[in-house]
């Protein structure tokens, strides 16, 4: 990761315009869920909270954290190769110092130096994978949950 990070604090970047550092104050939105954005985040100092609203019956819903991450960890990263809406909202829980990086000058930049482009994939792939592992334990322990809270344990 930290060959990650060395790419993504490259002076360069700065220089074409593709990156530039921005503070955040803590409970201050960085991205909303379901927002069209293209920025990649790398969190230099302080912390944010991840969150997704999550629908419940009757219209009702909650927005549980799904993580907190901290100095050298990225977010934004699915929106790198793809536009989408984005899959959560992260908030700042203290004041914070973030790299912004600009999606498609990170890519344009990666293409004209494709060795920092294989280790930016190679790193983020890590990431991914980590992000993915993590997720599936939850959606288990969840599932466990639930069978076990409606009795259906007991028919398995």
């Amino acid at each position: 990761m930290s060959r990650l990070l060395d790419v993504l604090r490259d002076d360069r970047l700065v220089e074409a315009g593709v990156a530039r550092l921005r503070d955040f104050e803590p409970s201050e939105t960085i991205i909303s869920e379901g927002d069209e954005g293209r920025s990649v985040y790398l969190i230099e100092s302080g912390q944010v909270r991840v969150s997704e609203r999550v629908e419940l019956e009757d219209r009702r819903h909650i927005q549980p954290g799904l993580c907190d991450l901290g100095p050298n960890e990225v977010f934004g990263e699915l929106n790198l190769f793809q536009a989408a809406p984005r899959s959560a909202t992260v908030v700042a829980i203290d004041s914070c110092r973030l790299r912004v990086l600009d999606a498609e000058g990170l890519v344009g930049f990666l293409d004209r130096h494709p060795d920092l482009g294989y280790i930016v994939l190679r790193d983020l792939f890590a990431v991914l994978s980590s992000r993915l592992r993590q997720a599936d334990r939850r959606l288990g322990s969840l599932l466990a949950w639930g069978l076990k809270a409606h009795g259906i344990d007991r028919h398995l």
